[in-house]
């Protein structure tokens, strides 16, 4: 039942908007992140942190793809509601006219910093996944056969990027691996990120992208694997990481508000994925969620100490969990915080547009 009440929800924005499959109302949608939009760019790196075996994507269409999810991410109910008829291809595979439509390039353990995630091993960083959007914009310059005609249509393009929790969950908060705990305090850290984060932005903006929907970090403190390790009750969030979070998601704010004030041509909104997952947690019942504290399928406390095993048998009332895994939202929780990103429900949903107006400006 839950599984039809969100999906409900999504298919009656869409309709709302009368937006006609195969009719975008944005030319492209290109994708950066980490595990939680990651599509399958990690499949063939040497790197713990990949899902495509099953039961990942047990209720996905095409089964197993590299998704963290038993379904569909927030991105590809976002590339739903923007009209397209197919999901982003991941950047390992787009090849020709493809990538016309957009590319994700999310790779799972990703972070805003270098070294975040190298103790799960290979993993694309920021950094890398802007260099290889350059080497996709190069490819666009050439299949459209003109810089300006390039430029013009990437400016109507949506651009969403979520990183930063790698950069808690695997740097800051790691001390066995990572020495940057001790080395910052929390403001400066989220200050360092905010400075890398940016020089990233302005590669983007000096490539051709003109509308930006950052996506802030989620509440880590709340995941199942932290549920795991540091909770007495095992529902109490571990508050020294969500007031983290909270920090580097104030600044993102603010660095949305510098650069729609001095960015010429350009426009950048916040997506408020805290907030929107922090109501689901509060309000569990309005979304049809029974379990708020455990992923559906993993092992040992909260199923969040050992993440999901191949082969393993997830829950049977997924739709029930709002976590899938000791990480990751379910496909259930995606569609809620897509279809909020893409038209906000409350005003604190998204600042200053949700991802529809953006595709609209």
């Amino acid at each position: 039942m839950a599984r039809v009440c969100v999906m409900m929800m999504a298919m009656a924005i869409a309709m709302a908007m009368n937006i006609a499959m195969g009719d975008p109302i944005a030319p492209c949608y290109f994708i950066f992140g980490d595990s939680l939009v990651d599509s399958g760019n990690n499949n063939r790196l040497t790197s713990l942190a990949r899902a495509n075996y099953f039961p990942y994507g047990i209720d996905f269409q095409y089964g197993p793809t590299g998704r963290f999810s038993n379904g569909k991410t927030t991105v590809d109910v976002i590339t739903e509601l923007l009209g397209f008829d197919d999901y982003i291809t991941p950047y390992s595979e787009a090849r020709g006219e493809d990538i016309l439509r957009g590319v994700n390039y999310a790779s799972a353990a990703a972070g805003i910093r270098e070294e975040t995630g190298r103790q799960l091993g290979a993993r694309i960083t920021f950094a890398g996944q802007v260099a290889n959007h350059v080497n996709t914009v190069s490819q666009v310059v050439n299949i459209l056969g003109d810089e300006n005609e390039a430029a013009n249509y990437l400016s109507k393009c949506i651009y969403s990027i979520g990183l930063g929790s790698n950069d808690y969950l695997n740097n800051y908060f790691m001390p066995v691996y990572y020495s940057t705990g001790s080395q910052y305090s929390p403001d400066a850290y989220a200050n360092d990120l905010i400075n890398r984060y940016t020089e990233q932005l302005r590669i983007m903006y000096n490539n051709g992208a003109r509308k930006f929907a950052l996506v802030g970090i989620g509440a880590i403190g709340c995941s199942p694997n932290e549920l795991a390790q540091n909770s007495r009750d095992g529902v109490t969030c571990d508050e020294r990481i969500n007031s983290a979070n909270r920090i580097f998601n104030s600044k993102l704010v603010s660095l949305v508000d510098h650069f729609n004030q001095n960015t010429p041509g350009a426009k950048f909104t916040y997506i408020n994925a805290y907030g929107i997952f922090q109501d689901m947690v509060a309000n569990p019942s309005r979304y049809g969620f029974r379990v708020t504290n455990a992923g559906c399928c993993g092992v040992g406390r909260n199923n969040g100490q050992i993440t999901c095993l191949p082969g393993q048998a997830p829950c049977l009332n997924r739709d029930e969990y709002v976590f899938w895994d000791a990480f990751h939202p379910g496909e259930a929780a995606n569609v809620v915080i897509g279809s909020r990103s893409f038209q906000r429900e409350s005003a604190s949903d998204a600042h200053p547009y949700d991802i529809q107006q953006l595709a609209r400006l």
